[in-house]
């Protein structure tokens, strides 16, 4: 389902406004806002734009639990014109601001949202890292639904969770994911199946590019290059990770 997500994505980088006066609710807890569907024997296509030539997802009518109005955030982006999404950039941008490893904001968004800047969750959390209204609101950040705002939102709050378990990058996902509060009740990572596979989701994930990168440093140099010893990026508030 995550595919179709991005996919979705695709679509909505290539409409020229964004506006969404609808949300389809997917039984797996994600959601997709849209301007309109048409149901197609047993398929239900998501248009992202009234326009004529707007993009569209094909979702299976089965993994479509139900369908809502789109919040107050999204339909009065109607007449705002949106220049395609670098989410590449805007994660670059928030590491160099928080000294967070750009890699780890990255698999945190990918464990979150699937890379979906409207994703919204059953409970209400919204956006590429998934704030919730109230954290949003702490964290002073106005639309949720904006990638920039909603990432450098979401990598201040990682950041402070990470110093405030010194660096322990599996407490800080178990945080982010359960709520600081369950941590420290259980000193540790909750007892929750759900917070137990997102946080082997994200080490996984930051662990693999981390792999790929000095398995790319380690090859042969080019005759007549200087070599270079490999070594693994890391910054002061997101060191390399251990396995789950």
């Amino acid at each position: 389902m995550r595919k179709l997500l991005q996919l979705g994505l695709l679509g909505l980088l290539m409409t020229a406004h964004l506006h969404a006066a609808e949300i389809a609710n997917l039984r797996n807890g994600f959601s997709i806002p849209h301007e309109r569907h048409d149901v197609v024997g047993d398929t239900t296509r998501l248009y992202m734009s009234a326009e004529p030539d707007s993009g569209y997802i094909d979702v299976p009518s089965a993994q479509i639990e139900s369908f809502e109005p789109a919040p107050p955030e999204l339909q009065a982006a109607t007449s705002r014109a949106h220049a395609p999404m670098d989410l590449s950039a805007i994660v670059s941008e928030a590491s160099a601001r928080s000294q967070v490893d750009a890699d780890f904001i990255a698999s945190v968004i990918r464990a979150e949202s699937g890379n979906n800047p409207h994703a919204v969750s059953r409970k209400g959390a919204q956006g590429l890292m998934q704030l919730m209204p109230g954290t949003a609101g702490k964290l002073g950040v106005k639309n949720s639904f904006d990638p920039a705002e909603n990432v450098d939102g979401g990598v201040r709050y990682l950041r402070e969770l990470l110093l405030l378990y010194n660096n322990d990058m599996i407490k800080a996902l178990a945080a982010y994911n359960a709520g600081p509060q369950r941590v420290q009740q259980y000193q540790g990572v909750p007892p929750y199946h759900e917070t137990h596979a997102y946080v082997a989701r994200v080490i996984n994930d930051y662990n693999r590019k981390k792999l790929a990168q000095r398995k790319h440093q380690q090859k042969p140099p080019v005759r007549g290059a200087t070599a270079v010893k490999p070594e693994i990026a890391q910054s002061a508030a997101a060191p390399a990770a251990g396995s789950e």
